[in-house]
């Protein structure tokens, strides 16, 4: 493949550079926040923006602020026939670290930080792979340009934004997944489950129920304060079955707090963590709280989420396909106070179903327990034929730099080009690789950053040549 030994060598040699650069973006917690002046996702996403912009610029790229909601860096003047998509936000840190979460660490070859496989460190080598063909002469004939979006992990509003002010080109690849290229990913469905219990003036109750960090993630944690109960009575024949969900029990004044610490995972690969949330629901069901409107509630949540189910089974929407697999289903955020329960949920479904079709049986499922549904976010399954020149160049590439086979896989959704037609998944997860995306302890190895922007690179000047 042409240039692959310079664009290799190149790389290689701007390896303290981009780990640099990657520093840089970790260190700022760019979690979705309040809406302020300009900045639609609030000040750190902003700030994650304009320092990926300024690296841009002095890189000699021409750069755009489209309002704070994306970014983008050109090579050249040329109208862009390629976008290499990625995001700078990142899900909140969570519990866990073994180091601090906003400063890059190396260890053993691997790089942790929040954001350092999803999507930091796979935008960094992006720029390092547009600097590769700047910087190497490599000829092109069409434009390529790199997008940095803001909001990937609420649901891509920032998308949407830009290409209702700006035109995507026609070929585009986010390094937003997994090796070799992702054609297909599941539908998408986010929804709030929430219902409102009448008031009651007993002792033994729940005050309050809190857990997870993001929608599309396993939660990692949870915890109930309750009135009426002592930490030992709470404590007294504790014992959860899943020796990977932690349970503990505190003092809180009058009031004791029953915690429980499970195994985050991303939403799509849910068999891969422990549900802190359905944990401590099981937990509560068995104390003897004595509303029983808090009872009710707490007893059909577990027959609706059960403890270890991630098939949806018990709310009756287990469906599966070949070319997809089956359907996952996430209870990622709980949030019960002065009797209001908000329970979001993430529901990654075949390209064998609707979303229509998904939600109208959680509605009737969940209206016979009480339980009220909004609906937060619906997307239709993706899918980009394998056959096309473009997907067939970037399969090849892989095998150039890689020397492994090339093939399209399908996964469970939620990749930066789900709703861009024709777009897919490019990297950066190399096969077999553990990078706890979404977890605690994030990373990436250095030799897969450095890959990452080589075939990045070899991509783009295959593609624009």
């Amino acid at each position: 493949m042409n240039f692959q030994k310079e664009i290799h060598e190149y790389i290689i040699s701007k390896k303290d550079e981009m780990i640099k650069t990657l520093s840089e973006l970790v260190s700022i917690r760019s979690v979705k926040g309040s809406p302020k002046l300009e900045m639609p996702f609030g000040e750190m996403p902003a700030k994650a923006l304009e320092k990926a912009l300024s690296i841009c610029d002095n890189s000699g790229f021409i750069t755009e602020n489209a309002d704070n909601y994306v970014g983008s860096a050109d090579l050249n003047a040329l109208e862009p026939e390629l976008a290499v998509l990625c995001h700078l936000d990142v899900v909140p840190e969570g519990s866990g670290w073994n180091t601090d979460p906003y400063t890059l660490t190396e260890m053993n070859g691997r790089l942790y930080g929040r954001g350092a496989i999803d999507n930091k460190g796979p935008a960094a080598a992006a720029i390092y792979a547009m600097k590769a063909i700047k910087e190497l002469n490599i000829p092109v004939k069409k434009g390529v340009r790199l997008i940095f979006g803001t909001d990937e992990e609420n649901g891509s509003s920032d998308l949407k934004y830009y290409m209702s002010v700006r035109k995507m080109p026609p070929m585009v690849f986010t390094p937003d997944g997994s090796y070799p290229v992702i054609n297909i990913e599941k539908g998408m469905i986010r929804l709030n489950i929430t219902a409102e219990l009448a008031q009651d003036s007993c002792t033994r109750k729940i005050i309050s129920i809190k857990g997870g960090e993001a929608v599309n993630a396993v939660a990692g944690h949870a915890e109930a304060e309750l009135s009426g109960f002592t930490a030992d009575e709470i404590s007294k024949g504790l014992n959860f079955p899943d020796k990977n969900i932690q349970v503990s029990v505190r003092e809180n004044g009058k009031n004791s707090i029953l915690s429980v610490t499970g195994v985050c995972a991303h939403a799509s690969t849910p068999q891969l963590g422990s549900n802190a949330i359905t944990a401590l629901l099981k937990l509560l069901s068995e104390l003897p709280i004595e509303s029983i409107s808090q009872v009710s509630l707490i007893n059909n949540l577990c027959t609706l989420y059960p403890y270890g189910e991630t098939d949806g089974s018990s709310l009756g929407i287990k469906c599966s396909d070949e070319r997809s697999g089956e359907l996952t289903l996430v209870p990622g955020v709980i949030d019960f106070k002065e009797n209001k329960l908000e329970l979001k949920n993430d529901i990654r479904f075949p390209l064998s179903n609707t979303s229509s079709e998904i939600i109208c049986k959680v509605k009737e499922r969940l209206s016979g327990y009480g339980l009220d549904t909004e609906i937060l976010m619906q997307d239709e399954p993706h899918c980009t034929d394998e056959s096309s020149p473009f997907v067939q160049t970037l399969l090849k590439v892989y095998e150039s730099v890689t020397g492994e086979k090339g093939s399209c896989i399908a996964i469970g959704g939620g990749t930066y080009v789900h709703n861009i037609p024709g777009g897919v998944a490019f990297g950066a997860e190399f096969p077999g690789e553990e990078n706890n995306m979404h977890g605690a302890d994030e990373s990436i190895s250095i030799d897969s950053l450095l890959k990452t922007a080589e075939i990045t690179a070899c991509a783009i000047a295959e593609l624009i040549k």
